[in-house]
């Protein structure tokens, strides 16, 4: 059965909701008879989005409004435009993400990568979630995050430092709200695979095999939360559950083993991890 948020009638906001997961989110809601308004940067795509959503509903249900999730004067003008077309929101899914690359020492792209995917979920969750609590009915706060917020692979820090920090965040705000007095919010860590959106395909125009569309993984998110899971740990065609559940314990035992960071890619670890991660212990 389907968690009560995602009835009909309910209201959804969606960052980064114009294309990849986002759209995808956006879509599965409208067929699900919810009001929809998708939120991100202007311009055709923005366009496009809504016209493609507002097939799947009542055209009046859906609405389309630029927003800079880096801006909390954006974040509180989508907020004011969504209470007066459709009223309270239910859903907050805080997904507007980037990832243009980085390294240590390149300090041009850290500001933007920490201001979008980090910040952009603390006030977005922080502009919305107070009303939400007041309005005492059930409503789902929805974070992406990702993999390399837990695993670190090293290759893009920046990257991984704003999804652990989403990580991080969505915990606390879990732990806050269920401490809360009369709240019937949840939130979630949602933990995609690999997918393939505009963010991930790179030079590819073709699915890869081992990738996941973004509808499975929407689905795969509808399910669990469903469920009541806060960590939504999302498999895809090439990594089960349990070879990402080994990858996150062998993490984790760099601290307690005291052994050097991300030893999983150190060459006098190698074979030992090659080792673990067939392991059933």
């Amino acid at each position: 059965m389907a968690h009560p948020a995602f009835s009909a009638s309910n209201v959804a906001v969606i960052t980064g909701g114009a294309s990849g997961i986002g759209l995808a989110a956006a879509k599965r809601f409208a067929s699900m008879g919810l009001k929809v308004a998708i939120a991100d940067l202007g311009g055709d795509k923005l366009n496009a989005a809504h016209a493609i959503v507002a097939q799947q509903s009542d055209p009046d249900s859906v609405i389309a409004v630029e927003t800079d999730v880096t801006s909390i004067d954006d974040l509180q003008r989508l907020q004011a435009t969504v209470e007066q077309k459709f009223g309270g929101v239910d859903i907050l899914m805080n997904n507007a993400g980037i990832q243009p690359g980085s390294s240590i020492f390149d300090t041009g792209r850290w500001d933007q990568i920490i201001a979008v995917n980090l910040f952009g979920v603390i006030r977005g969750s922080q502009v919305f979630g107070p009303k939400m609590i007041q309005r005492q009915k059930p409503g789902l706060i929805i974070n992406t995050g990702s993999k390399q917020g837990i695993t670190t692979p090293p290759g893009d820090p920046a990257y991984n430092v704003s999804k652990s920090g989403v990580k991080t965040f969505t915990e606390a705000l879990q732990h806050e709200l269920r401490n809360t007095s009369n709240c019937r919010v949840t939130a979630h860590l949602f933990i995609p695979g690999f997918v393939y959106t505009p963010l991930t395909a790179g030079n590819r125009t073709e699915k890869p095999a081992g990738a996941w569309t973004p509808e499975q993984t929407v689905d795969f998110m509808l399910e669990r939360v469903s469920a009541g899971d806060f960590y939504i740990l999302c498999p895809d065609n090439d990594v089960a559950r349990s070879i990402d559940e080994r990858r996150i314990l062998w993490a984790a035992h760099d601290i307690i083993k005291n052994r050097p960071p991300l030893s999983r890619w150190h060459p006098d670890y190698q074979s030992e991890f090659a080792d673990f991660l067939t392991r059933k212990d």
